[in-house]
């Protein structure tokens, strides 16, 4: 299709003023039609409220109280900036992070960076599936086993069998599962003078447990499977649609597509920040104030909004756990297929036939068995994630660093490399993640000496 073709989408008669036909009247806003317009950036977001990531906004409202809200005003511009960028790179060049990092720089490098993020993803897999197995428990009964791997084994199926399209329809409409954290914040008898003291100033206490709880929510909110992912669904976005291609051998429409990729960002980590801002919130209201501190998993927590906010609360606490996990999982697993196929330059998407594709549902599958596995064995699932939590940590600052150097990089985004606020944010965003890794080595350093 030519650029001439391609730049009349409506049908328009060249040297007409007026549309050819009545067809391209703007339709009604309708919030569907507006969770349509949204893509990888909303996904990425809700994905980012794991049941793992559940469990650290859950302790960190019942060991702080209100006062560590500001952290969600403070992470919002970062993580939005650095996926911005993920996005950019995936839709200017056609291809994931991975895909680029094969492209220039060394397989030793890129080796260590895709193996990195293969354990933590599986890892965290596994946690997320042990959360959910909790969360079913507490609601109806049963053998958590049972749910581990109804839940893995329904997701890796849905991902390879599912038409894509409506694959991707599946988790927008999942996101809103997450809607339940806004919910039980009405069966917590809430001090919103005190909260919103707590989101717009910082009280910082300066202590151990402090610190560590600053750096959990950094490394849970700022995870390098969501860089994987975005930059690969925009790239899968655009190899699905057929009058698309690359904006760095096609540059008509650029500015359009980044005023897109922007809103979709910022919506989806809006969004994110709002759910995690919810849950501290409520735990803050609920346990922080009943002096439950010592909440280690997000199924403790729904558990013990039972005695505190009543039954429903705890069943709508759990609810969402199951829905969030259901999102959560496939993006994970996919964000591992992605890197390690891109790696390897293996046929990759969720948009591919089975058979068109079988390293990479391959990758996908195994992530998942393995995830299933673990939880069949000894391994205390909070260590794995904690763990899980260190090597993303790690694995982040290299990942953000690269991909600021590529986002630079003329050879590889063309006319469309990134400089400006975008850029120095970004900036900001891997400095904060490097503060947080070292004061992670610090607390572990010191509290086992």
């Amino acid at each position: 299709m030519s650029d001439r073709k391609h730049s009349n989408p409506h049908g328009e008669k060249p040297g007409s003023d007026k549309p050819a036909s009545k067809a391209v009247a703007k339709e009604p806003f309708g919030f569907r039609n507006f969770l349509k317009a949204l893509g990888p950036g909303l996904i990425t977001g809700a994905s980012d409220d794991d049941p793992s990531g559940i469990g650290t906004y859950s302790q960190a409202g019942a060991q702080l109280g209100y006062g560590i809200g500001w952290t969600m005003l403070l992470t919002f511009p970062l993580m939005a900036a650095i996926q911005e960028i993920s996005a950019r790179v995936g839709r200017v060049t056609g291809h994931g992070i991975s895909g680029n990092v094969c492209r220039h720089y060394s397989p030793f490098l890129l080796n260590v960076v895709v193996a990195l993020l293969f354990i933590a993803n599986t890892v965290n897999i596994a946690a997320d599936l042990a959360a959910m197995a909790d969360a079913s428990k507490l609601l109806i009964g049963g053998h958590a086993i049972v749910y581990v791997v109804l839940y893995g084994v329904t997701s890796v199926v849905a991902q390879i069998f599912l038409d894509y399209k409506r694959y991707v329809s599946v988790l927008k409409w999942l996101t809103l599962t997450l809607f339940a954290y806004v919910a039980a914040l009405a069966f917590a008898h809430v001090s919103w003078g005190e909260a919103l003291a707590g989101v717009l100033v910082p009280r910082l206490t300066w202590s151990a447990d402090y610190f560590t709880t600053i750096v959990a929510i950094l490394g849970t909110t700022i995870s390098p499977y969501l860089f994987f992912w975005q930059a690969s669904q925009e790239a899968e976005d655009q190899r699905v649609d057929v009058t698309k291609r690359p904006l760095i051998d096609r540059h008509y429409g650029a500015q359009k597509e980044f005023h897109r990729i922007r809103a979709d960002t910022i919506v989806g980590m809006a969004f994110s920040n709002l759910i995690a801002l919810s849950i501290i919130v409520t735990a803050a209201a609920t346990l922080h104030a009943a002096g439950k501190t010592n909440i280690q998993t997000s199924a403790q927590a729904a558990e013990a909004l039972r005695p505190i906010a009543g039954a429903f609360a705890e069943v709508i606490f759990a609810l969402g756990i199951v829905g969030t996990g259901l999102l959560a999982i496939p993006v994970l697993g996919g964000a591992t297929a992605y890197a390690v196929g891109e790696a390897r330059r293996w046929p990759v998407g969720l948009a591919r036939k089975p058979r068109e594709a079988v390293a990479f549902y391959s990758v996908l599958a195994f992530s998942a068995a393995i995830g299933i596995a673990l939880n069949f064995t000894a391994i205390d699932p909070i260590a794995a994630l904690y763990w899980s939590a260190v090597v993303n940590g790690v694995l982040a600052v290299p990942v953000m660093v690269l991909l600021m150097f590529m986002a630079r990089r003329n050879d590889v985004m063309g006319h469309f490399a990134i400089r400006g606020p975008l850029y120095w944010l970004g900036w900001l965003s891997t400095a904060a993640m490097l503060l947080s890794v070292l004061a992670m080595g610090v607390g572990m350093f010191f509290g086992k000496s």
